[in-house]
């Protein structure tokens, strides 16, 4: 067993089978926007700035598309679907950074007094900022989540982000052959996730580096979004705000 696993090892470093792959699942990032769609038709009456199904309609008829172009994986890349992709998260994005603005008028001015009412509003905010953002750095590093398995390493555009597997050549053996240089590794949604969410928690980087001025920007915004919520929410808990 164990030569099986040095031999699978010693063919991972020299194989770089990424441009074979036939792409990302479509699945989590559908229910990753389901999800956000869901939480935002959840929100009270007084956080939304249209009618309740007007927004979520609206993104329901960009998602429909993208999946028609890429119904289980994504391998196609056209420019209406990098538009419809992008609008897709702008759409989303704005809508729940208009909820979080009424959110904090109403916790500052209005005095919301049903408190659960109050918790559960900001955490669906909170969760789907760490929807949205965690869709737009994968929507936007290195191209997008289509380029990663359809272009050669040495024509994907700039990184936007550094993750650990970027520099983990010269580590241990075991951790060095799940390496980008060894094993051709990039990340997936799940990846860009896992800093939305580090991000939104610890207010700041942890383990994957922004590179990009945008990447910046974008974890910027989303972590004074992230801080804005937990400290009104405290605030208003200790009747701070009263």
């Amino acid at each position: 067993m164990e030569e099986r696993m040095v031999k699978s090892r010693a063919e991972m470093r020299f194989r770089h089978p990424r441009h074979e792959r036939r792409g990302e699942a479509r699945l989590p990032a559908v229910a990753a926007t389901l999800v956000a769609i869901v939480l935002y038709l959840a929100l009270p009456q007084q956080l939304l700035v249209a009618p309740r199904f007007v927004l979520p309609g609206l993104e329901l008829l960009l998602l429909v598309p993208l999946v028609a172009i890429n119904p289980r994986r994504l391998t196609r890349q056209t420019r209406t679907f990098r538009v419809l992709s992008l609008t897709l998260v702008f759409v989303i994005a704005a809508s729940n950074m208009t909820a979080l603005g009424i959110l904090v008028h109403e916790l500052i001015h209005a005095g919301i007094k049903d408190g659960p009412a109050l918790l559960t509003a900001a955490l669906q905010v909170w969760l789907t900022n760490i929807i949205v953002f965690g869709l737009a750095f994968w929507e936007l590093d290195r191209g997008g989540p289509v380029t990663w398995t359809q272009a050669p390493r040495d024509e994907l555009p700039l990184a936007d982000f550094r993750f650990s597997q970027d520099e983990n050549d010269d580590a241990i053996q075991e951790v060095a052959d799940g390496s980008s240089g060894s094993s051709d590794w990039v990340p997936t949604l799940v990846d860009y996730l896992y800093i939305s969410v580090t991000n939104s928690t610890a207010f700041s980087p942890t383990d994957t580096m922004p590179l990009s001025s945008r990447a910046k920007l974008l974890m910027s915004i989303e972590s004074i979004a992230a801080l804005m919520t937990s400290l009104l929410v405290i605030a208003r808990a200790v009747s701070i705000l009263h």
